[in-house]
């Protein structure tokens, strides 16, 4: 009988054992996933690189936060960027200038980027060139010096998102997208800008209806380089070579390996200028639009 109630004794310890044993590591399971999966949303809405596709109901309000303007001491003195006052809430993708009105834009988006944006500055300084440049405003905060020489250049800024997103966005994102992007432009570079492009020119994601309530000018393009397909320099002027009087050249600074552009910048300018072409600013581009006195920005 002893022996019975020993066994069962036996039993019930190794039972209630075995339960501990399980419990705790159930218990810690639980607990790294926990962590694991805070560092991976720290990492993904902290460090994120571009493009990136997410639905809408995996933000929370503490994510959005974390995109909102920085508590930073502003500029003392300011520029602002805008385009002419009937371009307001318009979609742009060129003008229209008689052939022998050979005026054209180039534009560079996703810096400002280390390395690169320095080498097409001094492009552009020795070919006393001024262009148009769209940041993205965790570029702008990662790499301020380089978007501080944009400024100091000369050129005109523009707003091209935080994060470089894609998806649809509800108000409250998209006004999280370039607000902060605005304020971390104007804090870092003293400049304020109603200059702004949607990432991949996509119209119809949340981004644009907001821009348009805020009476920016939407500036799209006319000539692509497609330099993101890295490419190589010869298809890059090509591409670029295209454009047509009152064109808008998209091109990039940031965002990736941009070396096709750098090297194949000198080219495009020189076969452009052989043409008979001249280089402005968005902003002067527009304004040769009113000189005109035919106005043909799309209104989308």
């Amino acid at each position: 009988m002893k022996t019975r109630i020993k066994k069962i004794r036996v039993k019930k310890n190794f039972f209630w054992r075995r339960l501990i044993l399980i419990s705790l590591i159930i218990g810690s399971s639980i607990l790294t996933y926990t962590l694991l999966s805070k560092r991976n949303q720290q990492e993904l809405f902290g460090q994120a690189q571009y493009p990136i596709q997410m639905p809408l109901n995996t933000f929370s309000s503490e994510v959005l936060n974390q995109t909102l303007p920085f508590q930073t001491e502003a500029p003392v003195n300011s520029i602002s960027f805008n385009a002419p006052s009937n371009f307001a809430g318009t979609v742009v993708h060129d003008i229209k200038l008689p052939k022998t009105e050979k005026y054209v834009a180039l534009t560079f988006d996703d810096g400002p980027w280390p390395n690169t944006t320095d080498q097409i500055l001094k492009i552009l300084r020795q070919n006393h060139i001024k262009a148009t440049f769209f940041m993205i405003g965790q570029n702008v905060k990662a790499y301020p010096v380089q978007a501080k020489n944009v400024l100091k250049d000369g050129h005109v800024i523009g707003n091209h998102t935080w994060h470089h997103w894609y998806m649809h966005m509800n108000p409250q994102l998209a006004a999280s997208e370039i607000e902060s992007t605005a304020d971390i432009i104007y804090k870092t570079t003293g400049a304020k800008t109603t200059l702004f492009r949607p990432p991949g020119g996509i119209l119809n994601n949340g981004l644009v209806d907001y821009a348009k309530n805020q009476n920016h000018s939407i500036i799209l393009w006319s000539a692509d380089s497609e330099d993101y397909r890295i490419s190589s320099a010869s298809t890059l002027i090509q591409r670029v070579m295209k454009v047509a009087p009152g064109g808008i050249v998209l091109m990039h600074d940031g965002g990736g390996n941009r070396s096709h552009t750098v090297t194949a910048l000198p080219q495009i300018i020189s076969k452009l200028r052989k043409k008979g072409y001249k280089f402005v600013t968005v902003p002067e581009l527009l304004e040769l639009q009113n000189k005109q006195q035919t106005p043909t920005a799309a209104t989308n």
